[in-house]
């Protein structure tokens, strides 16, 4: 079974070109606002901050609204996202909008992102099942991501000597409409996983508590955010790197895209040419030691091999293929939605943290110390949560991946004796 095989279903390929235009349309408006607000204040700072906050308030939304994913029928929640988006985009754009505001309604789109990345997670185990076409769906939604990221900040700088970053704005606003039409038109509506009353942020607090208190699902959640945490670190300091060995910009512009090159290029080759039992069995070894390369860095590489040391780290995440098929299998559906808000949330959350201990590292030690050091430590705490994994995986109860769990009630009561909810391993 192969990335042909997924779209073959109808839905999915809806889904995948809805994903397609929103990507874009958040790189490009990272991008015109960053530069909006640097016109009109001069201020490195507040720049910087309006690009930061596209990270930040993710986990507000991730914890607070993560209900909003099971209590509402999903194409619902799906182009509401894209429209209230779309709203901002359209306020962010007019020449009368004040700073202020333009920050104000770039933490709206970000606190709104992980409810929509979440709701179309959960939707993907809906229209594709919870076996490998899954896992080859969500990595195909993932290889767009990075490879979106890489084309977009370049289709981005090229726009903004077109038009004005307002202008851009307003494309953006086309894109956000363009996905809530293909997924409106494009995907059946279906009813709400929970039909459970109260408060929403109790709802959706009381989800978060029982994600995180299963130790199953909490371990895979580590194993799913820690290694992205020290990843990001190199690429956070690319450019002060490049300035320690004296190199021009186009070799930031390499080091900073090296490492998304690495997982594109793994994710094909391993969703593609791999079975499933392959992936199961390379995915703990790939997680546990996908920062090793970094090591590398202790001896000062010169640019050509950093480039190839990201690019091999890069490689390693392509232990999602399996990780991600163990995640689905463990989380009961009514938990679903608000499950997967908070994977993405947390991913967010951790790499912004990631990036700023690596900035606050920097001005303290040697930029390849630092990234050496982070492959040291995030190596040790990466086998950590891999040996963890594998025990959870081997449980009482347990089967081979991609078994599935007995259902529990996930609700916003407190989770059974021990933390434990009584799910069978998968």
């Amino acid at each position: 079974m192969g990335y042909r095989e997924v779209f073959r279903v109808r839905e999915f390929r809806w889904v995948f070109m809805a994903h397609l235009f929103s990507l874009l349309g958040v790189v490009v408006s990272e991008i015109a606002l960053t530069v909006l607000v640097y016109r009109l204040t001069g201020s490195p700072f507040l720049s910087a901050l309006a690009f930061a906050l596209g990270m930040l308030p993710y986990v507000i939304g991730g914890t607070l609204l993560a209900g909003i994913a099971d209590r509402y029928p999903a194409r619902r929640v799906l182009v509401s996202c894209d429209l209230v988006c779309a709203g901002c985009a359209a306020l962010m754009a007019l020449p009368a909008t004040p700073v202020v505001a333009l920050l104000a309604l770039r933490c709206a789109i970000a606190m709104v992102a992980p409810v929509f990345s979440g709701t179309r997670m959960a939707t993907l185990v809906d229209i594709l099942g919870e076996g490998e076409l899954f896992v080859l769906g969500r990595s195909l939604l993932r290889i767009v991501s990075q490879s979106a990221v890489l084309a977009g900040f370049g289709i981005g700088g090229v726009l903004l000597t077109v038009v004005s970053p307002r202008g851009a704005l307003m494309i953006t606003l086309g894109t956000f409409l363009l996905s809530a039409v293909l997924l409106r038109a494009g995907t059946e509506r279906r009813p709400a996983r929970s039909g459970e009353g109260g408060s929403l942020a109790r709802y959706s607090l009381g989800g978060v508590r029982t994600v995180l208190a299963d130790r199953r699902m909490r371990a895979l959640l580590l194993f799913l955010w820690v290694p992205p945490m020290f990843v990001v670190v190199p690429e956070a300091l690319a450019a002060a790197y490049a300035d320690q060995l004296g190199l021009s910009t186009v070799w930031v512009g390499l080091l900073m895209c090296a490492m998304p090159v690495g997982t594109v290029l793994a994710e094909l080759y391993v969703g593609s040419a791999l079975s499933p039992a392959a992936r199961a069995r390379i995915a703990l070894p790939l997680g546990a030691f996908l920062l090793l390369p970094l090591v590398g860095y202790a001896w000062v590489p010169e640019p050509g091999w950093a480039v190839a040391l990201m690019l091999l780290s890069g490689a390693g995440f392509a232990y999602t293929l399996g990780a991600d098929r163990w995640f689905v299998d463990s989380v009961p559906a009514e938990l679903r939605g608000r499950a997967m808000t908070v994977h993405t949330a947390g991913l967010m959350t951790i790499q912004g943290v990631g990036m700023a201990l690596a900035g606050a590292a920097a001005e303290v030690f040697a930029v390849s110390t630092v990234v050496a050091g982070a492959g040291v430590l995030g190596t040790t705490v990466c086998v950590l949560l891999a040996l963890e994994v594998r025990r959870v995986l081997r449980g009482p109860g347990g089967g081979p991946p991609g078994s599935r769990r007995q259902p529990v009630a996930a609700t916003a009561g407190p989770p059974g004796p021990k933390g434990e909810t009584g799910l069978t391993a998968i």
